[in-house]
């Protein structure tokens, strides 16, 4: 990324359809960039969210406590609107409750199915209503790589919150709803 894509950037955080900057984050999974260069890059998106006081879409990947503390020390978007979204989150009930209480929800995809996935289980029946989204990430993210992961999986995912919960799908599909109207 050079600076006329920097540029490119802050162009289109400026123009007024753009409602978030996203997704970005960390991904110590893949290691595409080193850590250093993705710090300084999340960095400086925040930067320019803030700037716009836009709400930021965060994509965490192995990379737990370096996206925690630079979502809290962020200055960007404090109101009583939403500062952003945990996309497909994969931390813990802690994680969860820190990133919550800071202004940001959780979005769960389709792991959150998945027994080995006892970090987002255990936040998903932690938080509280009006916290979380749902998601698919369609096409990634499917329970299995022969078969795409669609957009309808977001039944399957609100169908597991419920159960995570002790709900139903209904009051999930209402605790979404309102908090979705927050982005706003």
């Amino acid at each position: 990324m050079d600076e006329a894509g920097w540029a490119q950037v802050e162009a289109l955080a400026a123009d007024p359809t753009t409602h978030a900057v996203g997704e970005i984050g960390l991904d110590y999974f893949r290691n595409l960039s080193l850590p250093e260069a993705q710090r300084a890059a999340f960095h400086r998106q925040l930067a320019i969210a803030a700037a716009r006081g836009l709400p930021v879409l965060v994509h965490d990947r192995d990379a737990h406590e370096d996206v925690t503390a630079a979502l809290l020390a962020w200055s960007g978007r404090r109101t009583e609107k939403v500062r952003g979204i945990m996309h497909a989150f994969s931390g813990d009930a802690a994680m969860a409750g820190v990133l919550t209480a800071a202004g940001f929800l959780i979005s769960f995809a389709l792991p959150v199915a998945f027994r080995s996935a006892a970090g987002p289980r255990a936040a998903a029946g932690a938080l509280d209503d009006g916290q979380f989204l749902v998601e698919t990430d369609a096409p990634y993210l499917g329970a299995d790589r022969e078969v795409r992961n669609e957009p309808t999986t977001v039944l399957r995912v609100a169908a597991e919150l419920a159960r995570l919960r002790q709900t139903t799908p209904e009051h999930i599909a209402g605790s979404v709803s309102r908090a979705y109207a927050r982005l706003r």
